[in-house]
């Protein structure tokens, strides 16, 4: 998002002589919420912005001219991409596709490539870019502590194909190695496990509690809820317990990668 609106935010703040912790605590917000908004990384929901209006006496300013987005990510996930935006830990577990902060282009392509009528070459340009935005939470080495936790068909589903597919197995590879990035794999020889039923994001954050997101086929759902969020949170770490350990998930994806031509 353009920072434009959050720069006017915080000039309205600053002119009513108002800290970002103290407008928070009016407006009924956290501070590292106000601190996003005027950074550009997060638009403000429309009670949010309402409450801020009040706050600062702007009328309704903040709240008619909420930045729009340009379509690329869909309403149902906006919420979760804010949250993960500003995490501090991250834990994903993928059922279906690697994790969108850990795609490559290539393999984002290509999954974006899957719907029917098909994209313009355009617009999924668009996409491919709002995708590949979201992995930039990586370059920072230390923040956000991020754990994948990958069932093995995650890497066996030849998505775009044998030489897209080995590009991104050793991607992952390589953020494990770095130390960036932790990940362990549930072998499909488990059968049965308890995160079958959809994917989960998990996040921690510096100054508000816990949330989770849980998707399906089109519809996603932010928690926020304490007791689902610790219930989510059981349900991963029952089935990291019998995850392959770091090591051997660095082998199996090795030599899933030198099954679709990758060579060291």
């Amino acid at each position: 998002m353009t920072s434009t609106y959050g720069d006017w935010l915080k000039q309205q703040r600053e002119t009513a002589g108002l800290t970002q912790q103290e407008l928070a605590d009016a407006a009924v917000m956290t501070r590292s919420h106000i601190s996003h908004i005027e950074a550009g990384r997060r638009v403000p929901s429309k009670e949010d912005a309402r409450r801020l209006d009040g706050v600062l006496n702007t009328g309704n300013v903040l709240s008619s001219f909420l930045p729009q987005d340009d379509g690329t990510i869909a309403d149902y996930f906006e919420s979760a991409r804010q949250l993960e935006q500003q995490a501090t830990m991250i834990r994903e577990f993928a059922l279906t596709f690697v994790p969108g902060i850990l795609q490559t282009e290539r393999y984002a392509r290509a999954v974006l490539g899957t719907t029917f009528p098909p994209r313009s070459d355009e617009e999924r340009d668009r996409h491919v870019v709002t995708r590949l935005q979201r992995s930039k939470i990586l370059t920072d080495p230390v923040t956000p502590v991020v754990w994948a936790l990958l069932d093995e068909m995650v890497l066996r589903r030849p998505v775009g194909g044998p030489e897209i597919m080995a590009e991104q197995v050793m991607h992952i590879v390589n953020l494990v190695e770095s130390k960036r990035v932790r990940a362990h794999i549930l072998p499909l020889g488990l059968g049965v496990h308890p995160l079958m039923q959809s994917m989960l994001s998990l996040w921690w954050f510096e100054d508000q509690p816990p949330a989770a997101y849980s998707e399906g086929l089109s519809i996603g759902k932010v928690h926020d809820a304490p007791t689902v969020v610790q219930r989510l949170q059981g349900v991963y770490d029952l089935a990291l317990s019998d995850a392959l350990p770091l090591n051997e998930s660095l082998a199996l994806m090795r030599a899933i990668a030198k099954g679709y031509g990758h060579h060291d």
